[in-house]
């Protein structure tokens, strides 16, 4: 019988980099690995790790993969990878290198300062595991000098002032990383029209296989499971290329089939809400009225 391999739990920045065999953090609540300085020595009997706090991580040149949740990063050709607190991290499998950074940094930070604004702002925190952030060499370049002057920070003495810059720089560097996501989006533009028709196909295969009779409407995360990525990665993709979200994209695929039916005239309008999924007609010809401008029953009369 297999023996189960229980994470590690590490509730505070301090306990890791004890584990790590690395002095302690300048503050408590946050923490710097430069891996061109320190030498981290992981503790072999260790395979799966949980943290209270978040991390950071940017790596210019990196090829393997990082687990996390239920999946890997592939986090090929480096870039930077984002985990949230109490998700469960496996040792990387990776040829390493020495030159990048992780930053940690815990929640209670957030108490003074709006670091908290824009990590419930900014989605990549809880983006899935096929969502890593790459980057060209001009943003490698921008994030490497934030890193270079948040470390230039901590390496000093901690003064009354210091919270203020560790967090500016947190912020920074989360800005920054919003922005570069927005533009890994843009930059897959052209493959708008293979996500909408991959939706199609999601659509397609979910009614041919008849899972409304036990799963009714399909969901977006259905589709985004489908598709490979997490629902807010497919959120945020659909809406900066097209301006409108999964939900509107499932929806008038929705409608589109069921104008298919309205026009052979073989079923009821209960039968073919029933059919498309929906419990009750009246939700049907509300959203149908809402996409097509006209209820479901004008529409078909509309056919000689």
């Amino acid at each position: 019988m297999k023996t189960k391999i229980v994470p590690h739990h590490y509730h505070d920045i301090s306990q890791l980099f004890d584990a790590l065999q690395l002095p302690g953090p300048v503050h408590k609540h946050v923490g710097l690995l430069d891996y061109s300085t320190m030498k981290v020595t992981e503790p072999e009997v260790e395979r799966q790790f949980i943290f209270d706090f978040y991390t950071l991580t940017f790596k210019r040149s990196f090829i393997g993969k990082v687990g996390y949740g239920q999946g890997f990063y592939n986090f090929k050709n480096g870039g930077l990878l984002f985990t949230a607190p109490r998700q469960i991290i496996f040792r990387s499998e990776c040829n390493r290198d020495n030159d990048g950074y992780t930053l940690f940094f815990h929640a209670e930070l957030f108490k003074k300062y709006n670091i908290r604004d824009a990590v419930t702002k900014y989605d990549y925190f809880s983006y899935g595991v096929h969502d890593a952030l790459h980057l060209n060499e001009a943003e490698k370049d921008a994030i490497g000098s934030i890193f270079n002057l948040l470390t230039a920070e901590l390496s000093k003495v901690a003064d009354q002032n210091s919270e203020d810059i560790y967090s500016a720089y947190i912020e920074l560097l989360l800005s920054h990383s919003n922005r570069f996501y927005s533009r890994q989006f843009i930059n897959n533009e052209n493959k708008c029209d293979d996500i909408l028709g991959r939706l199609e196909v999601f659509l397609k295969q979910f009614y041919k296989e008849n899972r409304i009779t036990s799963e009714g409407l399909p969901t977006v995360q259905q589709a985004a499971d489908y598709l490979g990525v997490s629902t807010r990665n497919l959120n945020d993709t659909l809406r900066i290329i097209t301006g409108y979200n999964t939900k509107y994209h499932l929806h008038t695929l929705l409608i589109e089939k069921a104008k298919i039916y309205l026009s052979t005239k073989n079923d009821t309008i209960a039968e073919i809400a029933y059919k498309l999924g929906f419990k009750h007609p009246q939700s049907f010809n509300k959203l149908f009225k809402s996409k097509a401008g006209q209820s479901p029953m004008e529409y078909r009369r509309s056919f000689p």
